[in-house]
């Protein structure tokens, strides 16, 4: 992959705050309050989790921004009090209330994920999401997650995102004996902007008592080589377009994230997605790996 293309590509994972990590990407005297600084060494980027839970402050996303390097990005994800709980509507003061907390963030963001509920579908909900989207700060990165698939097979959804510059972001939340195609055809384009999300079968991650059905996210467990090779070669396509140099997308830009339940070890997998993607993705050499770990279970 040329430097060109390369630098138009963010890698990361959700989240970096994960004790399972010690041994994999942080070492186990690296105190948690420098784990941000020491993920930023390695990746270009990270999806905020936290701010899913609580609101951030101007306080601490100072702290992120002075944390990293000056080309790092930033992507979070809005308040569920937004998206859960108001279900988009009456939320113009929560919105500007998030959006203020962010303010320190402002050159590292690469976008706010308006993550849905799977409950959001569109019967019901469709005005309330045009009115939402039509109220979106217009000079601010936002992406949209949906998780009932009837809003791809809504005429005008994708063309409400494309007059608002929101990015429509790709999710794989497929089984895994379902890797193929299908999975990632029907997401349409909307910006200039591809953002990935590679979580995982979420009808697995939880068992019935709301615990995870995986205690230790260390190791990589699934292999979904498939679905990352075809996932690179569509944002590969994305990037470089039909000419296949690149001409006329200079301004495109791919943020790909990669979850821990997605193969079981996201840092791993984020790793395995760049080596699709032609590019590197070095990680730590430390001194206590965890030697019990397999590789790979089920390759």
């Amino acid at each position: 992959m040329s430097h060109s293309l390369s630098s138009k590509i963010a890698i990361g994972t959700s989240a970096w705050s994960y004790p399972d990590w010690r041994g994999i990407l942080y070492p186990a005297t690296l105190a948690q309050n420098q784990w941000l600084g020491w993920y930023a060494r390695f990746f270009s980027a990270v999806e905020v989790d936290s701010t899913f839970y609580h609101p951030p402050s101007a306080k601490v996303t100072r702290t992120w921004a002075e944390t990293t390097p000056d080309d790092f990005t930033f992507t979070v994800k809005l308040s569920r009090e937004i998206t859960h709980h108001q279900r988009l509507r009456d939320a113009d003061a929560l919105l500007a209330r998030f959006i203020s907390g962010l303010e320190p963030l402002r050159d590292k963001l690469g976008a706010i994920l308006i993550q849905l509920p799977a409950s959001f579908g569109p019967a019901g909900n469709e005005e309330a999401l045009a009115k939402f989207i039509g109220s979106l700060p217009p000079d601010w990165p936002f992406a949209v997650e949906f998780r009932d698939p009837q809003w791809v097979e809504r005429p005008g959804i994708a063309r409400w995102l494309r007059e608002a510059g929101v990015t429509w972001a790709w999710t794989d939340t497929a089984p895994y004996e379902e890797q193929g195609p299908a999975v990632m055809e029907r997401f349409p384009q909307t910006t200039d902007r591809v953002y990935l999300r590679l979580l995982g079968d979420l009808d697995t991650k939880f068992r019935a008592d709301g615990k995870r059905c995986i205690d230790c996210y260390d190791h990589l467990r699934w292999d979904r080589s498939p679905s990352i090779a075809l996932w690179a070669g569509k944002v590969t396509q994305h990037l470089l377009g039909r000419d296949g140099d690149g001409a006329g997308r200079k301004h495109h830009r791919a943020l790909l994230f990669a979850a821990n339940h997605y193969e079981g070890c996201s840092p791993l997998s984020a790793q395995r997605l760049a080596e699709a993607l032609g590019t590197t993705l070095e990680l730590p050499e430390l001194e206590e790996p965890l030697a019990t770990a397999p590789q790979m279970e089920l390759f």
